[in-house]
């Protein structure tokens, strides 16, 4: 079958990466890791359940992932910073 082939799931995990530097914001780079994973899995032969669980695997991959790169990574600096104090204030 198509989908048992990992070269496939490493050339969707690339342009999963590469929509990710057009379209910055953290949202393709869990799904393109995941997908890189179940690719390799595949090519090394540890995957041999069927299409359907590979989709929930990868899935599940990816929100741990993303979660773990959020609390990893600093914030950008594009958002909003809440001030609390003036700086012309001599406090």
């Amino acid at each position: 079958m198509m989908w048992q082939n990992g070269w496939i799931w490493l050339n969707a995990a690339l342009l999963l990466a590469a929509l990710e530097l057009a379209l910055p914001g953290w949202f393709f780079i869990g799904i393109a890791l995941a997908t890189a994973l179940m690719g390799m899995a595949l090519l090394a032969g540890l995957w041999t359940g069927g299409l359907p669980m590979a989709l929930v695997v990868t899935a599940v991959l990816s929100g741990v992932i993303w979660l773990i790169l959020r609390r990893a990574l600093p914030r950008s600096r594009g958002e909003v910073r809440i001030w609390d104090r003036d700086i012309n204030d001599n406090d």
